[in-house]
């Protein structure tokens, strides 16, 4: 299978220095290629995007897996490198120190064998400890086909998409919709990730028709709230942590486009959409099935080996449309009552002046009562405050203790809370 689709003049990366068609990056991936050696894996941790992308296809030139760790911090690094010994570090000034040479064009895309070893994506820890996932380049394309099926409408038909991205590529949502649409769905996509929302602004600008925003709930959060315009998008996709429908229809009537909502995992790569602001119901993507099994979820898809199951519980229609309703993990039951850590949470952040909260459960001793445990920014108000005004609709029972407020959670690059950091940060304010 080719490494990449289109015409060798397509643009396939884009920034403030202009584009890169498909035949240049194809030279540049080609040389950094020649300069490594052969087989085992590359830690690719390249923040420039087209770096990444560079990286990525040059290490496949060589019969080589890229890992991605869920972040660039050392210790994960270290950990995914103790994991497989055989690798080889990528990061950009590696990378820049080859696309400066100026290598040649190639006008014949290269092919990679499809069940060869793409990838290797590492779920980011937010559950426990950091788990690994294979994929193959056939995998990937038809993956990459349906996640194409389900964006395709939001752009014209004779339109190339033009993907700017919030979320790292190392993360297997950002590896699926700026890495792998860029190359086997035809768009291109710009080189910067950028945080801020006047970053997000300045960089849909250089874009020059048909945007596609990447993010995140957090990020869309913090766009809203900073009263930033936006040039005109042709749809923003959001993934990592579930999007509120208040902000997916505050979103759209902002920015004047639609919010689609991508549902997945590093296990499963995308597997469902949704337009949130309008439907609660995820439809499966092409080829997938869902099944709802007593304490779990079943997926089966045409690109995946293999059953997976999810620890989310789910309800399915008979079209095989389906509802979340929470990880059997987020269940409490305290005193005979039920409730859910996501609930908790929900009720949490809509309190006046709230900006961010988690609500989780530390880990007990056997014979200790179950409690939660709440984490709060909220500048404005005081603990007690927050409390009381959670106490309006909370039993009891699931009153966090403790409720500390903290500057800011320690949400990673596409805003998860790693638990092992919720509870160091807890320890921390308790001592």
């Amino acid at each position: 299978m080719a490494i990449a689709v289109g015409p060798p003049q397509r643009t396939l990366a884009f920034g403030p220095r202009g584009a890169t068609p498909l035949r240049e990056f194809l030279g540049e991936a080609r040389a950094l290629a020649a300069t490594l050696g052969e087989g085992g894996c590359v830690v690719n941790l390249c923040e420039d995007r087209h770096r990444f992308l560079t990286g990525f296809c040059a290490a496949a030139l060589r019969g080589k897996t890229t890992l991605l760790p869920s972040s660039r911090a050392p210790e994960v690094v270290a950990d995914v490198q103790r994991r497989h010994p055989s690798n080889q570090l990528l990061d950009d000034a590696a990378v820049a120190a080859v696309i400066a040479s100026a290598p040649a064009a190639v006008n014949d895309i290269p092919g990679v064998a499809a069940d060869a070893l793409a990838a290797i994506g590492f779920t980011s820890g937010s559950t426990g400890v950091p788990q690994a996932n294979p994929k193959t380049w056939g995998a990937f394309a038809t993956s990459t086909a349906q996640n194409l099926a389900a964006l395709r409408d939001l752009w014209p038909a004779d339109a190339q998409a033009q993907v700017v991205a919030t979320v790292p590529p190392q993360h297997m949502y950002g590896m699926e919709l700026s890495v792998l649409l860029p190359l086997l769905g035809g768009a291109a996509v710009h080189e910067a990730r950028p945080f801020f929302p006047a970053d997000i602004a300045r960089v849909l600008a250089d874009a020059a028709h048909t945007r596609l925003l990447v993010t995140t709930p957090v990020h869309l959060r913090a766009l809203l709230a900073s009263g930033v315009a936006l040039p005109p998008l042709a749809g923003i996709v959001s993934a990592t942590a579930p999007l509120p429908a208040e902000l997916a229809l505050q979103a759209e009537d902002r920015f004047g486009c639609e919010v689609r909502e991508l549902f997945g995992s590093t296990e499963t790569c995308v597997i469902a959409r949704r337009r949130t602001a309008r439907e609660a119901a995820w439809t499966p993507l092409p080829g997938v099935r869902i099944a709802a099994l007593e304490y779990a979820t079943e997926v089966r898809a045409a690109h995946l080996p293999a059953p997976v199951q999810l620890a989310d519980r789910m309800e399915v229609d008979a079209e095989g449309r389906f509802i979340l309703r929470g990880r059997q993990s987020d269940l409490l039951e305290i005193a005979g009552k039920r409730a859910s850590l996501g609930d908790l949470t929900r009720r949490l952040l809509d309190i006046p002046g709230v900006e961010d909260a988690c609500v989780f459960q530390p880990a007990v001793a056997p014979g200790e009562v179950a409690r939660v445990a709440a984490l709060v920014v909220a500048p404005t108000r005081s603990e007690a405050q927050i409390l009381d005004a959670l106490r309006a609709g909370v039993d009891p029972a699931f009153l966090p203790r403790p409720l500390r407020k903290v500057a800011a959670l320690p949400r990673n690059e596409t805003g998860k809370l790693p638990r092992a950091e919720l509870l160091d940060l807890l320890r921390r304010c308790k001592s």
